[in-house]
């Protein structure tokens, strides 16, 4: 990392996991000139298609078309994301190192035991990252993906509490009512290729063909449910988030999205 804090950071358990709940939100916020970053708790060595080492290879390039500052892949088993003390450290050592003041993590529901076990490890991360009392030092993992950082580990040292100033859930692998939603139309084709990246994950072949979507048809369940939350925010394409706290307004009038 250099010196300057990230904006934001998203959090998930697989690569590929940014890329289709966030990505397009990422992007948009690279745009608008945020440092953003993501952090895979996992190599994905237990996935049904690919390798660990071709989904590192997908995954900075993903970075790379979502204009992400900092991406890294912790070594967390795959298929058996679990909130220990250890992970919790783990992912400690992050967030005091990227200080991001907006953190993006799982909904705390969902199919996969990865998915909503991220979500509790990285609030739980979150709150001890913030203890003043908790001794932390910081060294490089061997597998970090930084599409723009040319710079070189450098050695260990006691990093300072942090928390983000926000937490918020990706949704879109869980049927709830968002909080908000993030107008991704003009990020929609550079979120598809990003996703489109993981060659191992979404081209045809046998293994895993009674799981995975046909390539032919992921485009159209992408753009669906894009479709069907922007239909919520009466934008074109949009991302789904929620969060926990009630919002402030300051002035009735700014309130944005038509109500009839």
């Amino acid at each position: 990392m250099s010196s300057s804090p990230l904006d934001i950071l998203a959090l998930a358990a697989h690569r590929d996991d940014v890329e289709q709940t966030c990505g397009g939100t990422l992007l948009k916020m690279g745009q608008l000139g945020h440092r953003t970053g993501i952090l895979d708790l996992t190599q994905g060595e237990m996935g049904t298609r690919g390798t660990a080492e071709d989904r590192a290879q997908e995954a900075a390039e993903a970075a790379r078309i979502l204009r992400v500052f900092w991406r890294e892949a912790l070594d967390i088993p795959d298929g058996r994301v679990e909130n220990t003390w250890e992970n919790r450290l783990k992912v400690v050592r992050v967030l005091r190192e990227t200080r991001p003041r907006v953190l993006i993590l799982p909904y705390w529901k969902g199919r996969h035991p990865d998915h909503y076990t991220a979500s509790k490890l990285g609030y739980e991360a979150c709150f001890l990252a913030g203890l003043a009392k908790l001794d932390c030092t910081a060294a490089r993992s061997p597998r970090a993906e930084r599409p723009q950082d040319s710079r070189q580990d450098a050695g260990a040292r006691k990093l300072e509490p942090h928390r983000p100033f926000k937490v918020v859930y990706a949704t879109l692998y869980y049927d709830v009512r968002p909080s908000f939603v993030v107008d991704i139309t003009e990020q929609f084709e550079e979120r598809f290729q990003s996703l489109m990246a993981y060659k191992s994950q979404f081209t045809d072949q046998v293994a895993g063909s009674g799981i995975f979507p046909a390539q032919a048809e992921i485009r159209a369940r992408v753009e669906a449910m894009a479709r069907h939350y922007g239909m919520m925010g009466g934008v074109t394409y949009a991302e789904p988030f929620f969060q926990k706290e009630v919002g402030v307004v300051d002035d009735l009038t700014l309130i944005p999205v038509s109500s009839i």
